[in-house]
């Protein structure tokens, strides 16, 4: 399969993320094309991670189909001959579409980053060991670094379209969308959370945390879109070295981001852009953790 950095399709092309490209298919559809670029610390490398975009769209299929008896949701397709006799101007472009493309309902996307938080890791631990909080609300006292919280807990963030996402409260949620949709938020956010959590615990894998976007669609349904519990929408740990009081080992771009802590701490790097060029054993070892997250999850190798 062929990397690809940046996509060009017969479509108008309606917004370009880090990492997807996503193209206006009429009024009502989009089509969203996963690449293989890759970004960490919110810089994006030069350098594509061989089947990378595959991995997180199919992933995320495989999950919709899962979670279609929880929440509804936006996928209609990630089968590129599906694609294709829906899409017919894409006919040309086939190669491009297979494995990394996902033709979905298109909604009106609430500014919301529903995060939920089933153990106490990263940022959210780095902030509870300095005051005590998560998003300046107060937690029990004596938590471990990756330690389960029971119940998890729904810690919203402010989409941003460069940079970090700003955690916010829940009261600061519910000025933004409103009282109702913020529970219904809220809500789905919990039950597609337990329903993942507990699908992927029989595989093998825990997931620590994880981040959830909703739109509304032409009926006026809140849905479930984007990506789900993919490796960069989530923390995935390996459930039988798990062991709380200290980091995790991850499957996601863990080798990316060791790589670059490195270069930073020789002072080769500055950590901004640019970003120093990946060597190929960095490029590798990052595109095999992408698949072996596939595998974990799916209970299946990538097949294309």
């Amino acid at each position: 399969m062929t990397t690809m950095l940046a996509s060009d399709l017969p479509l108008p092309r309606i917004g370009r993320g880090k990492v997807r490209d996503i193209y206006s298919v009429g009024d009502d559809r989009v089509l969203l094309l996963t690449t293989d670029r890759i970004s960490a610390f919110d810089i994006v490398m030069g350098e594509t991670i061989p089947m990378k975009g595959a991995v997180l769209t199919q992933i995320s299929a495989w999950w919709f189909n899962q979670l279609d008896v929880v929440v509804p949701h936006h996928m209609i397709t990630a089968d590129a001959d599906a694609i294709v006799g829906e899409v017919p101007e894409l006919k040309a472009h086939r190669d491009a579409l297979v494995g990394r493309a996902m033709l979905c309902k298109r909604t009106k996307v609430f500014p919301i980053e529903c995060v939920i938080r089933g153990y106490l890791s990263g940022s959210a631990w780095k902030e509870y060991a300095a005051s005590g909080t998560l998003a300046g609300e107060k937690l029990p006292s004596g938590l471990l670094e990756s330690g389960k919280l029971e119940p998890a807990i729904f810690s919203p963030a402010t989409k941003a379209e460069s940079g970090h996402d700003e955690n916010i409260t829940i009261t600061r949620m519910r000025e933004i969308v409103g009282d109702d949709v913020a529970r219904q938020l809220e809500s789905m956010t919990r039950a597609v959370y337990a329903r993942g959590e507990k699908i992927s615990r029989e595989h093998g894998i825990i997931i620590a945390d994880t981040k959830f976007e909703f739109g509304r669609d032409a009926d006026g349904r809140i849905i479930l879109i984007d990506e789900v519990m993919t490796p960069d929408s989530s923390r995935f740990w390996a459930a039988d070295i798990y062991q709380a009081g200290r980091p995790q080992p991850s499957f996601d771009k863990q080798p990316l981001r060791d790589y670059l802590d490195g270069e930073r701490r020789a002072g080769r790097w500055n950590g901004e852009a640019p970003p120093p060029p990946l060597p190929a054993d960095v490029v590798d070892a990052t595109s095999k953790r992408y698949l072996e997250a596939y595998r974990r999850v799916t209970g299946h190798d990538l097949k294309l």
